[in-house]
């Protein structure tokens, strides 16, 4: 049992808590039941794993299934777990996984790029309900929070292992867009209601921050702005919740 805090894999555990070091590693942190599940599920094999004693079924019935993929999978302290977390309860079970490198479509037919969304809350959930609604590629554009922070991780649900995603240059957006005719831009004062949108396939849907708005080159690529029509004296939605309304407007075509 690792109860050292000075142990390697708890300094890397740690490390990865850092952006620098999950890109240089190319590896990010999952926690919980449900998301290692997931993982398992879809067939990614961890790097290692850490777990504390498990009295819950379904946990112990998946530690041995994470055994099974990751020979290296250690057993740790309460206080130890409790340390490296990113949870305030974690659930007694972790994982290390490489990136991951889902392949895209040759012609993305449902496309969600993200434009400096940078609160991590709002970007996972916006691939949790990207992934609901059938998006077929995700594109992270520069000064977007990044796909592998445990917030995004966390919130996104597992969206991570359903759905590809990039972290790319608006270069390499548009060379992947380049055969979508529709290119909407979310925008509160977009002049095209979002229920008079074509969202016939295929089609690609922009969502900025909050803070900033849409960049310039978003701005460049979008072939109109939509918005969503606020009642109540309310001014818009904030980006998870407005990108969840035009997703699902988006996925009955």
């Amino acid at each position: 049992m690792i109860t050292s805090l000075s142990n390697s894999k708890i300094k890397h555990v740690r490390a990865l808590a850092r952006r620098k070091e999950r890109h240089a590693a190319r590896q990010f942190v999952i926690e919980g039941v449900r998301l290692i599940e997931e993982a398992i599920d879809a067939g990614v094999v961890p790097a290692f794993a850490l777990f504390t004693a498990q009295t819950d079924p379904r946990a112990r019935a998946l530690l041995e299934r994470v055994r099974a993929s990751a020979p290296d999978t250690l057993e740790v302290s309460d206080a130890v777990m409790h340390e490296i977390a990113s949870t305030e309860t974690p659930q007694g079970i972790l994982a290390v996984l490489p990136f991951i490198e889902r392949a895209l479509p040759a012609q993305p037919q449902f496309v969600l790029i993200l434009d400096s969304v940078r609160d991590p809350g709002n970007v996972g959930t916006i691939l949790r309900s990207a992934r609901a609604a059938g998006v077929d590629a995700i594109f992270f554009a520069p000064n977007t929070a990044d796909p592998y922070n445990d917030k995004v991780v966390r919130a996104g649900v597992g969206a991570h292992f359903a759905v590809p995603l990039r972290v790319a240059s608006w270069q390499m957006i548009a060379d992947a867009i380049r055969h979508i005719p529709r290119v909407y831009l979310a925008d509160a004062r977009g002049d095209l209601t979002f229920t008079r949108a074509e969202w016939a396939r295929p089609v690609a849907l922009i969502v900025g921050g909050e803070a900033e708005g849409a960049s310039d080159a978003a701005q460049n690529s979008a072939t109109a702005r939509v918005a969503i029509p606020m009642r109540g004296g309310a001014e818009s939605l904030n980006a998870a919740m407005a990108a969840t309304v035009l997703l699902f407007q988006a996925a009955q075509g």
